[in-house]
């Protein structure tokens, strides 16, 4: 017996919406990453893209439990001497929620070229609305 090993062309594509709607932030994070990754398939292979496209909306509704709002934080550098900066999560859900989403999802991919590449099949939107109608995307149960 030989080991299936999946080609890049041969990998079938399919389109997800995940409605985040009253969702715990980590938990819908972790099943989005499962299917971006495509370990959600029979054919996973982990060195080549096997996932599927993912669709979030009403970024601005999820949940985060516990103090996570008061003391998670997330840092970012400009460049620039002193440059660091700092906010915690409640801020970044009321100002950015769609950043929210893409860096909880992209701390649970691989940290490598595959896991950049992956990171783009991601589109998070704060609202019930999207643009990927003509993709008939399925509802994705969290």
């Amino acid at each position: 017996m030989k080991t299936y090993s999946a080609k890049p062309g041969e990998v079938e594509r399919r389109w997800f919406v995940a409605d985040l709607n009253g969702q715990v932030l980590g938990r819908a994070a972790t099943t989005i990453a499962t299917i971006l990754r495509g370990k959600n398939k029979p054919e996973f292979t982990p060195h080549i893209d096997t996932g599927d496209f993912v669709i979030v909306v009403n970024a601005d509704k999820v949940k985060l439990t516990g103090n996570k709002a008061e003391k998670k934080m997330y840092y970012r550098y400009t460049g620039f001497v002193g440059g660091l900066k700092s906010e915690n999560a409640g801020k970044l859900l009321a100002r950015k929620p769609e950043e929210l989403i893409r860096r909880a999802v992209q701390g649970m991919l691989p940290k490598n070229a595959l896991g950049r590449r992956l990171l783009l099949k991601l589109k998070v939107y704060i609202g019930p609305n999207h643009p990927h109608e003509a993709q008939n995307p399925q509802p994705l149960e969290l």
